[in-house]
């Protein structure tokens, strides 16, 4: 009887063997390779230790540091844009585009320029949600190279949306601290979105080829659902609405119950993993900000060229624009520097705007952290020094 219970306690002990490499090792791998391959990820979870152990008092204010409102926001639009890319209407919008447009620079040029209208409406974040997918479309439809047709929208609703107080995050935060009109503060930030649209605009018409564009594809002209469409659209204005009375979360809810229970496939195309990664943001920069050696740092740029404009730009190129928004308006008044600043600070170093870190995870293209830095960081420096000199 004990020769059995050891035999049959052996066999157990390999079948639960067996179950771990089969069942558990594949997803650990998977999860582990996901890891090795998001590098700002991995960078953000190690930067995480020493900076609370440098803190260790905040840790019951992490939570705090988080802004729920953005991240379910985030998500909401997540969902929403992947329902459009779902349904097979973008795809037919991109066939039309591709087929009034003769040529790659052509569809650069009127992309770019869409992308810095729509962003200026709805949000430099939004109007990314609803133009990259139409990039990935484009692509598939002709075969040209996606990455950099997304590293220029990046760029183009990054200087679209500064010229309008509720274009991106930080000019809402300081129109509010100014006080100014929507007028006023359109006007100051006027003479900057042309400069910045006209720097962007040469460089797209260096950067893209005159060449002919021809379908690689067949270009299908009939979507598969059109409800689908239709639903996700209409939630788009709905959900900014709700956005600024304050409703994301709840509205997110109802948006990913909604899927959940008509078309489970949008939820399984989202990047989840992009929530994690904001959410370690601003807990990393929220400790970052808290840190003594910050204020010395800022009380030392504002003695450089530029003061506050200077300050403002430098700073977003390490922890974002809109932290640097945030950080700043306790040192200065000066509205039309930090503004300036935070939105030529959008360029540069990927971190120096969020929608840059969007439009790099939703297009999924290896290797193009490296190549945004070749146009975005030339583009920076130039509308640094004529921004200064505008000022």
């Amino acid at each position: 009887m004990a020769t059995c219970l050891s035999v049959f306690s052996k066999f157990k002990c390999q079948l639960l063997a067996l179950w771990f490499i089969r069942g558990v090792m594949p997803s650990l791998r998977l999860v582990l390779s996901r890891l090795s391959e998001d590098l700002l990820l991995l960078i953000l979870m190690l930067a995480l230790i020493p900076l609370l152990w440098r803190q260790p008092e905040l840790v019951p204010e992490l939570p705090g540091f988080i802004d729920w409102h953005t991240l379910t926001a985030l998500a909401g639009l997540m969902l929403l844009s992947r329902g459009l890319e779902d349904s097979g209407y973008l795809t037919r919008f991109a066939g039309g585009l591709v087929s009034r447009s003769y040529s790659l620079r052509a569809v650069a040029l009127t992309l770019v320029m869409f992308a810095a209208l729509l962003s200026a409406v709805v949000t430099n974040d939004v109007a990314l949600f609803i133009l990259v997918p139409v990039c990935l479309s484009v692509a598939k439809l002709t075969g040209v190279p996606v990455g950099r047709l997304v590293i220029f929208l990046a760029l183009a609703v990054n200087a679209g949306s500064a010229v309008s107080p509720v274009g991106n995050p930080q000019n809402l935060l300081l129109w509010q601290a100014s006080g100014y009109s929507f007028g006023q503060f359109m006007l100051m930030m006027a003479p900057l979105t042309v400069l910045l649209m006209a720097v962007l605009l040469l460089f797209t018409w260096q950067a893209f080829s005159p060449a002919v564009l021809r379908f690689s594809t067949a270009w299908d002209t009939k979507p598969a659902r059109p409800w689908l469409f239709r639903c996700s659209l209409l939630g788009y204005p709905l959900f900014i609405v709700a956005m600024e009375y304050g409703f994301a979360p709840e509205a997110a809810v109802l948006i990913f119950c909604g899927y959940l229970l008509c078309c489970r496939q949008v939820l399984w195309g989202i990047d989840w993993l992009l929530l994690l990664v904001f959410t370690l943001m601003f807990v990393d920069l929220g400790l970052l900000a808290r840190l003594p050696v910050m204020a010395e740092w800022v009380n030392t740029l504002q003695t450089l060229p530029g003061s506050d404009y200077t300050a403002t730009a430098l700073i977003s190129q390490l922890i974002s624009n809109v932290p640097a928004a945030i950080f700043m308006q306790h040192f200065s008044d000066d509205w039309r520097a930090l503004s300036w600043g935070a939105s030529v600070g959008g360029f540069g170093i990927v971190v120096g705007s969020l929608a840059n870190l969007i439009a790099l995870r939703l297009a999924k293209q290896p290797g193009l952290w490296r190549e945004f830095h070749l146009w975005s960081l030339p583009v920076f420096f130039i509308s640094f020094v004529l921004g200064w000199l505008l000022l």
